[in-house]
């Protein structure tokens, strides 16, 4: 366990975040390195992926429930000294996990035929997408266990292990990744079901490396059998947190779904390259998701033990490291968006595509920078239906307007993104008001504020 109520609040902040992007990016690289030898499949095979590739922000939605109530809840019993309750959320969110596991797979072998059907840009993409999903759902189903424990771990201000887990499960992808896709060696290329194949075996080693390390390591919470027979009252607790920011990354899928079906109608370049350029701008942006991640354990810790001063420094803290890192990283994508679409393909339709949309949406990038780190903070104030509230009003600037302009005669493409850069930037302005709001009743209720 590491306690972050005392010592600089910035420098706990870089300390945790440094290892949670390192593990985000290998995370990351589980898509892009399918994706890279997928590519060598041709358009259709990148469009199918791209858009099944999807899935995993509803994935995203239900791990996120489970991993921002984990979190949240063991950080404030860190700060209350209260071992107890923290293993007890452990173990809760344990078979919270194996439940969610079961959805996953259940619904998700059920419904994805559906799915593919209405974003597929054709034949050939639909049958590609299914195929590549098929092989992924057991890996999907299986990342639940690992978000339970590395959000455990981070609740008690612990990163390291996770990053080296994360690390360990990609070093395996790419080994597995050209064998199984384009048959390396053994000369019997699967494709696209390779890539799923490939993804599920590292994900499912990984949970094995972590469940080694809560055996044999872990000292402050681990497993329990006394504490492993389900408890009502602490799914409770773990779901009040956890299901809005699960709703923030449900809606996320619902906007990416959009643009899918909006850019259908341009054919599977179009798609392949808003899928390209779509997972480059998710590798983007982990500097500010690891910065979001690594506030809430810090300004979490501190709540729990009462201290407002610390509480507050620690967003400011965040905002402005996120900010000045995206600020770096929007300079490169005006100056070249092409670059990192080229890794992936040669075809010029769609680097075209995927430059232009990296172009434009990087005037997000400080404003999503704002939001995560939003989210972060009601995460780490036990309240997070803000940040919900302030992922749905998207619904109104971009899906509502992103659906109508689709029917103009002169829409392009370069519309949709002009509007995303728009409500961005209003849901980041939203997301402040809500969080000056949240932390006044929060931060003024507490009955301790300690020096900083």
């Amino acid at each position: 366990m590491h306690d972050l109520t005392e010592g600089p609040i910035h420098k706990h902040i870089l300390q945790l975040a440094a290892p949670i992007a390192a593990g985000m990016f290998f995370q990351t690289l589980y898509v892009l390195v399918d994706l890279y030898f997928v590519a060598t499949l041709g358009d259709s095979a990148i469009a199918g992926v791209g858009a099944a590739g999807n899935v995993q922000f509803v994935v995203m939605a239900l791990t996120q429930i489970l991993g921002a109530g984990t979190m949240a809840l063991i950080s404030h019993a860190v700060g209350h000294k209260d071992r107890e309750d923290a293993n007890l959320i452990f173990n809760q969110s344990l078979l919270l996990a194996a439940l969610c596991a079961v959805v996953t797979i259940v619904g998700g072998y059920a419904l994805v035929g559906l799915y593919m059907g209405t974003l597929g840009a054709d034949q050939a993409s639909t049958e590609a997408g299914i195929e590549y999903l098929h092989w992924f759902l057991p890996g999907l189903a299986l990342q639940f266990a690992l978000v339970a424990m590395g959000s455990a771990l981070r609740g008690t201000g612990i990163a390291k292990p996770t990053m080296i887990v994360q690390v360990a499960t990609v070093v395996l992808n790419v080994i597995l990744a050209p064998v199984l896709i384009v048959g390396w060696l053994t000369g019997r290329p699967l494709g696209v079901a390779g890539a799923g194949l490939a993804s599920s075996i590292s994900i499912a080693v990984g949970v094995v490396l972590m469940w080694l390390y809560f055996a044999r390591q872990e000292k402050y919470v681990g497993f329990d059998r006394g504490m492993f027979r389900p408890r009502i009252a602490a799914w409770g607790r773990i779901l009040r947190i956890g299901l809005p920011p699960g709703g923030e990354f449900a809606l996320m899928f619902v906007y990416i779904g959009v643009i899918y079906w909006v850019s259908r109608d341009f054919g599977p370049a179009a798609q392949a390259g808003f899928g390209i350029g779509s997972r480059v701008m998710q590798a983007i942006f982990l500097p500010a998701m690891a910065i979001a991640f690594a506030v809430g354990p810090v300004a979490g810790q501190n709540f729990g033990a009462g201290n407002a001063k610390r509480v507050r420094a620690s967003f400011r803290s965040a905002a402005w490291i996120g900010s000045a890192i995206m600020v770096m990283l929007t300079l490169f994508c005006q100056w070249r968006p092409e670059v990192p679409i080229r890794v992936f393909t040669d075809d010029v339709a769609v680097i075209v595509v995927g430059a232009q949309f990296l172009r434009m949406v990087s005037w997000n990038f400080v404003a999503s920078s704002l939001i995560f780190t939003c989210s972060g903070m009601f995460q780490a104030l036990g309240n997070t239906i803000p940040g919900v509230l302030s992922s749905a009003t998207r619904l109104v600037t971009f899906v509502v307007p992103a659906v109508w302009l689709s029917g103009w005669q002169d829409f392009e493409l370069f519309h949709l993104w002009l509007l995303s850069v728009a409500s961005v930037a209003l849901q980041a302005l939203f997301s402040l008001w809500l969080l000056k709001g949240e932390s006044r009743r929060r931060l003024d209720a507490l009955t301790v504020d300690l020096p900083g």
